[in-house]
């Protein structure tokens, strides 16, 4: 706070807390308690609202819980389902499938990103990284649902990738690729790549390049370097990907609206047609929460198996 008020004095100084203030509670924190108040009330018609009905419950939260039935686990980039032999409450295993999905969707792009986040920042000629920046951002100036449109033309029976394919000689008849989450996966893992890859490269690049040549000159091997010197270096950024990639993965309706299978379905759907289908914002809100406190738990995990704090990931 000293050094804001030195930096910008006091007018501009109270005007930025002011503003954030607002930001927090007006968008942030008043939301989530409405959401979190409706969700223990019960969906009723405007007559018996302030009544002898209208009392604070847990059967939102239960009917999470209801509907049991034969549970097809879908294992990642499987073809499909495993039957497993209990049932399950249809709504938890689309909560659990999300969940699945999320992490498998984080963890890939990290896989993917984090090469690319350290060639843009240690090797690449600093003179190309500007256009090879312009390349990944073009595609991000189409809006998600066009590019997640554009998936499922290419993922389709008789899509462009199944005809190269076949071509190719590579496979002998087209496969159907939008089965179980698979089209989901591919297609989040496309949409929210840069929200992964961002981060990583600004830890990267902060990186004094002396502490890696001084690694190898005392004769660490590549790897060792990454392992010992660069990822440590870079945990902030990749816990912030990981979290934001997560996040949006989890809370995302666009894509799997577009991609999910007729046997796979994502819980924000769930979601949308409490609210918006049955108008039951009450059960909706109670769903929205589980969301909600389930993503706040994985940053939480985050931020304990990359010991990183919170004002770490924000930077």
């Amino acid at each position: 706070m000293k050094e804001l008020l030195r930096r910008y004095g006091h007018t501009l100084t109270w005007i930025f807390v002011a503003l954030t203030a607002f930001w927090l509670l007006v968008l942030v924190i008043l939301p989530q308690l409405y959401l979190l108040e409706e969700s223990f009330r019960l969906y009723l018609p405007l007559a018996d609202i302030g009544g002898p009905k209208d009392v604070y419950t847990l059967a939102n939260y239960r009917s999470a819980f209801e509907q049991p039935t034969e549970w097809k686990f879908w294992l990642p980039f499987a073809w499909k389902p495993i039957i497993l032999p209990f049932e399950a409450p249809i709504r938890m295993q689309v909560f659990v499938h999300t969940l699945l999905y999320s992490t498998v969707t984080t963890v890939i792009t990290l896989i993917l990103c984090y090469p690319v986040a350290f060639y843009l920042a240690k090797v690449a000629n600093p003179r190309n990284v500007p256009l090879l920046f312009v390349g990944l951002l073009v595609p991000m100036w189409v809006s998600e649902i066009l590019r997640a449109f554009a998936w499922f033309i290419i993922l389709a029976f008789k899509g462009p990738l199944n005809m190269a394919l076949v071509n190719m000689g590579i496979i002998e008849s087209p496969i159907r690729w939008i089965t179980g989450f698979n089209s989901v996966t591919f297609g989040l893992i496309y949409v929210y790549l840069l929200f992964m890859l961002l981060p990583i490269y600004n830890a990267i690049q902060s990186l004094d390049t002396n502490q890696m040549e001084a690694a190898k000159d005392l004769g660490a091997s590549s790897w060792r370097t990454h392992w010992r010197v660069i990822i440590p270096h870079s945990k902030p950024g990749i816990a912030s990907g990981c979290v934001m990639v997560f996040m949006l993965a989890a809370g995302s309706i666009l894509v799997p609206t577009l991609l999910a299978s007729t046997q796979s379905r994502w819980f924000t759907e769930i979601i949308q047609q409490a609210m918006f289908e049955s108008q039951d914002w009450n059960t909706g809100s109670a769903y929205a929460f589980m969301l909600l406190v389930t993503c706040t738990v994985f940053v939480i995990g985050m931020m304990r198996v990359f010991r990183v704090k919170l004002s770490d990931i924000a930077r």
